[in-house]
């Protein structure tokens, strides 16, 4: 009898269950291999679907085909329990008699973490106790009777693997998870399981779609469509002299010998000096405007040469900055296809109910949902641009979107541009997922920005090189690069929209471009409308992140337009525009905020010293709601303190108020202040995620509530609660929905691509259509979307996993209209 697996829509042909099993282990092995783990992770591919070799599934199957119109109930039929049941009563229930102690034990461990994998790869992976003192995994692995179980493992033994072989294949899995144990000192088992469980899982995940897709996807030749795979090496070392030729003419040209632009050569020569030594954890300090885009890409495509990696990763904190350096590096390169921007999920997040099963149809025949799932990256590109709310749900968010880009994260060269942005909830978080990736998956990490922040101040510390600094004498940088005057207006008093639109007009007499940066969208929206009172005639823009990315990509075109014309413009703009936009005023004014955004906002006065000495103004601005705004509120106070200390005592800081000095001493005030934040806090549970993911059994409240409630220990090894963690977690905590937006007329914009989401495309298609939609995306909260959806302001797409926004919903001076009565349709400014 042909066991059935998949069934291609095209042409009704089969994939055999052996087939997908055997290609799916081929696959993970190779993810495996990054962190020495090739048989474990194997293990995880040839097992996960073992539950399709019953009888009860293969007439789910056939019913499914025969029947389109009328299919099986969705979670039927479970076919994912069973190869972690096999690993489970292999290898878990200790055996009689004499026995080996450390080979039980490591077996036993084997099985959670690959067990987890297999019985979480349609969903995430389950507690080993929840806040209930329920094990989610026991119920599955332990209680669950499942019918046609052994004759599915006789069946696998025959078609997949002799059995004598599989317990050799174990044997070497075993061994290896005792190699990795060992690869450090650190005494936490818990945070070193918790790291490899996520690491097996998403390379079961990507293994398992990649392979199901290349099936989907095979043409009519009965020709795979996967590409040979690159060299990538080759291709970094091209890249590397493209970038080379740039740096050479730009040391070459008119003002090539001014001091900014030596102090530029300098220190980008320095980044390439430093690309040989071994990997690590490193920073990377060039002031603001000192050409950190090239020298930080010189040091990555050097060493990644060197070391051979497989990715250069940016991780950034706004989605203009990937936008812009992006931009930038595909002008370097002179190569489009090799480059991902990975902006947002456009995609609703697959949320599956265990306990309703999550075995679905998906798995017959590929349907609009599972072509959804296919269709996101994996992040395998060489060169990617991505978020650090991106970066840090691929470590910790649920869903088995995220995490199947996990492994992929491992022989890279992972930069964080404007690092200072990390959200203080997740510090603890970020340095432990840094800590893995330089420790077991041989990536090289580089924190990137003019303000560092003091990330080895804190409990949960990064584990930094010791001489991690790759500038030399950086206080003399600093000191040369100074081009603005912090002048402090916020220790006086404070100022209301009105006043403040009289000094910016105050300003204009004598200033031809002025930089207004307020710390929230209501206030920078006032101070807009008061200033476009009348027909003024200098022209005023506006941005805040209402507006998708292309939106302001074409805002911040046209005022760099007036910028470079030397034209008299206004921008006035939400602390988006504050790292990593390429962009110069002679004034900048910034409403009192963190330290480190007073630094950011002086990198856009002035920014490569044309001028002599300008201003940045710091006022307060009254009408600043911070209720909700906590960590902008503390680092205000603490900078309030500093600007003070500063007017009594001109020496203090080093005289400087953006002085390395000023900002350490900062960061750890700051981070003194938020001591009880930094380990993600869950008010509902009262613990830490910290605690959830990694406590050891004996200081996990739950494991001794279970011990007080059951009589009996947890039998298993590992006790974390890794589907609890994922469900509370969220980087941004008001939890957003993207929603695509009908912003612009042309082809490919906002219109256009919700237009064609109504049609039928291939997984191909939907993939650069899902891509493209990312520069017509925005991020509501629940309230904006309950009350779109009160105003038919939403429209649902592909079955509800993709939201767009109705034309009259989205306003072309402002970007999102709650209302859903936009005044300005039409209009571009």
């Amino acid at each position: 009898m042909q066991y059935i697996a998949h069934i291609r829509e095209s042409d009704q042909e089969i994939q055999t269950v052996a087939d997908h099993l055997l290609e799916t282990q081929q696959l993970a092995e190779s993810y495996g291999d990054k962190i020495g783990i090739r048989h474990i992770t194997g293990l995880a591919g040839m097992l996960h679907d073992l539950g399709k070799y019953t009888e009860k599934f293969q007439d789910y199957i056939r019913l499914a085909v025969q029947n389109p119109d009328n299919p099986p109930k969705r979670g039927s039929v479970d076919h994912s329990t069973a190869g972690g049941k096999l690993l489970y009563n292999l290898f878990h229930i200790q055996p009689q008699g004499t026995f080996d102690k450390q080979d039980f034990m490591n077996k036993a461990l084997l099985s959670e973490v690959v067990g987890n994998a297999i019985i979480s790869h349609h969903a995430y992976l389950q507690d080993f106790l929840d806040p209930d003192l329920e094990s989610k995994f026991l119920n599955r692995v332990r209680d669950r009777e499942l019918e046609g179980f052994d004759h599915a493992v006789g069946l696998f033994y025959e078609q997949v693997m002799e059995k004598s072989a599989f317990y050799h294949y174990v044997n070497q899995a075993g061994a290896e998870l005792a190699h990795y144990m060992k690869r450090d000192h650190n005494p936490d088992v818990e945070l070193k399981m918790m790291f490899l469980s996520k690491f097996v899982f998403s390379a079961l995940i990507d293994a398992d779609r990649t392979n199901t897709r290349c099936f989907e996807e095979i043409n009519i030749k009965g020709e795979k469509n996967d590409n040979e795979p690159m060299n990538r090496q080759q291709l970094f070392q091209t890249y590397y002299e493209r970038l080379m030729e740039r740096i050479n003419a730009l040391q070459s040209g008119e003002a090539a010998d001014t001091t900014i632009n030596l102090l530029r050569k300098q220190m980008s020569e320095q980044c390439e000096q430093f690309a040989d030594k071994p990997s690590g954890i490193h920073t990377l300090s060039i002031p603001t405007g000192g050409g950190k885009t090239l020298a930080s890409l010189r040091y990555a495509l050097k060493h990644a040469v060197t070391f051979e990696k497989k990715h250069i990763i940016y991780v950034v904190p706004f989605t203009t900055i990937i936008e812009q350096n992006a931009q930038e590096v595909r002008k370097i390169i002179r190569d489009d296809a090799n480059i991902l921007e990975h902006h947002s999920n456009v995609v609703m997040n697959e949320v599956e109910d265990i306990d309703r099963e999550e075995h679905e149809l998906e798995d017959v025949v590929v349907n609009t949902h599972q072509k959804l799932k296919l269709a996101k990256d994996n992040w395998d590109s060489p060169i990617i641009f991505t978020t650090m709310v991106q970066f840090l749900n691929v470590l910790y968010a649920e869903g088995s979107r995220n995490v199947r880009r996990l492994h992929n994260l491992s022989e890279s060269v992972i930069i964080f541009d404007e690092v200072q942005k990390v959200p203080t909830h997740c510090i603890s978080l970020f340095n432990q997922a840094l800590n893995f990736l330089k420790t077991y998956a041989s990536s090289s990490i580089v924190l990137c920005t003019a303000t560092q922040p003091e990330l080895d101040f804190v409990h949960n510390k990064l584990d930094i090189e010791p001489d991690a600094e790759i500038v030399h004498d950086l206080d003399h940088v600093i000191e040369k690069f100074k081009r603005v005057e912090i002048v402090d207006k916020a220790t006086n008093g404070t100022v209301n929209t009105e006043k403040l639109a009289d000094f910016v007009e105050q300003k204009l007499a004598d200033e031809p471009s002025v930089l207004v940066i307020l710390n929230t969208k209501a206030v920078v929206k006032n101070l807009y409308l008061r200033l476009t009172e009348g027909n003024s005639a200098i022209p005023v823009y506006h941005l805040s992140t209402s507006m998708c990315p292309a939106h302001r990509n074409r805002i911040l075109e046209k005022v760099k337009q007036h910028l470079n014309d030397k034209e008299p413009v206004v921008c006035i703009s939400t602390q988006l525009i504050e790292a990593g936009v390429d962009i110069s005023f002679t004034c900048v004014i910034r409403s009192l905020a963190g330290l480190d955004s007073i630094a950011q906002a002086a990198g856009r006065c002035n920014r490569h010293g044309r001028d002599e000495t300008k201003q940045v103004y710091v006022i307060d601005h009254e009408e600043e709601n911070l209720k909700r705004l906590k960590e902008i509120k503390i680092g205000k106070e603490i900078t309030r303190k500093m600007l003070i200390d500063l007017k009594r005592d001109k020496t203090c800081y080093g005289g400087n108020v953006l002085s390395a000095q000023a900002m350490e001493i900062y960061f750890q005030k700051y981070y003194t202040e938020l001591a009880t934040d930094l380990n993600y806090f869950i008010p509902k549970l009262r613990k830490n995620m910290t605690e959830l993911l990694t406590v050891s059994r004996s200081e996990n409240t739950y494991y001794r509530s279970y011990y007080d409630e059951k009589g009996t220990i947890l039998p298993l090894f590992l006790a974390n609660s890794y589907k609890t963690a994922a469900e509370y977690f969220q980087v941004i905590k008001d939890h957003t929905t993207a929603v695509i937006v009908p912003y612009g007329d042309g082809e490919k914009e906002g219109k256009e691509i919700i237009a064609d989401l109504n049609g039928q495309q291939s997984i191909e298609d939907l993939s650069s259509l899902l891509r493209k939609a990312q520069q017509f995306t925005i991020n509501i909260t629940n309230k904006d979307k309950n009350q779109l959806s009160h105003n038919k302001a939403l429209i649902p797409y592909l079955d509800g996993k993709i939201w767009a926004l109705t034309e009259g919903a989205y306003d072309d001076l402002f970007g999102l209209n709650l209302h859903n009565d936009s005044l300005h349709d039409g209009f571009i400014l």
